[in-house]
């Protein structure tokens, strides 16, 4: 199997605009995360995809694989549009605000496909307990409820489940969105339109489970950062500041 990763990036986004542009050390976001994704030497490609020229040119200037989209709603979308003229078989969607995602998670989705040898299995994702009420509550953070096989059955920001019988202790679980297609599948999401549970949460996963497909969800213990609001920024820089760089991905 070919497998590339493909980072989405636009600069507008509309909680903290302009963040993969700000600075995480010395390098800016979306320079520090295609790096990290290069270095775990996972994939046949990396890749940025954008509508912005700002970034375009960020990532040209470090040397590394960057193409130019429309603009699109969702990461999903764009990425769609820059691979529909790739040779591969496996895209894994890294988001450009997870700088530090490690090789380990992104080496249990790249297994899910490969031990999928009746190739039922046309995406997955990752989840990571929560356990911390505030952060169960925070709507920034998504969270996904699954079956007994694994398979999602919703996503939201809301708590879900709801806890209405405290007696039975309930499990949290939050989703990261790094997402692992096959080619087919992403192109297949692309052409169908916005549904509006999809609208209404904005989380783009929801669309696949609208239409009737599964998304196995592998879980892990990576704690990152995903930047989604200033703070978020400050606490990656404390990360980095802790970190020695030679042991990013273990």
């Amino acid at each position: 199997m070919k497998i590339i990763a493909v980072i989405p990036a636009r600069y507008e986004a509309s909680r903290f605009p302009g963040k993969l542009m700000k600075l995480l050390g010395e390098k800016t976001v979306i320079a520090t995360t295609y790096e990290n994704v290069v270095e775990t030497r996972l994939f046949d490609e990396v890749f940025v995809a954008t509508d912005s020229e700002i970034i375009f040119n960020e990532v040209k200037s470090i040397g590394g694989n960057a193409m130019m989209t429309s603009q699109h709603e969702t990461g999903s979308d764009r990425i769609a549009e820059a691979v529909s003229t790739i040779d591969c078989d496996i895209v894994i969607n890294v988001q450009g605000d997870e700088p530090f995602l490690k090789t380990e998670p992104l080496k249990q989705l790249i297994e899910v496909f490969q031990n999928d040898v009746e190739e039922k299995i046309s995406l997955a994702s990752l989840k990571i307990k929560l356990k911390d009420q505030e952060e169960i509550e925070n709507p920034n953070n998504v969270k996904v409820i699954i079956d007994r096989e694994g398979f999602a059955l919703y996503f939201s920001r809301s708590v879900i489940p709801y806890p209405r019988e405290t007696a039975v202790k309930a499990e949290y679980f939050k989703h990261i969105g790094v997402y692992a297609f096959r080619k087919n599948a992403l192109l297949n999401f692309a052409n169908l339109p916005m549904s509006p549970l999809e609208i209404a949460e904005k989380i783009e996963c929801i669309r696949y489970l609208e239409y009737g497909m599964k998304i196995k969800m592998i879980e892990t213990d990576f704690i990152g950062v995903g930047i989604d609001v200033p703070e978020d920024l400050e606490k990656a820089r404390e990360i980095l500041k802790k970190q020695d760089s030679s042991a990013k991905f273990t």
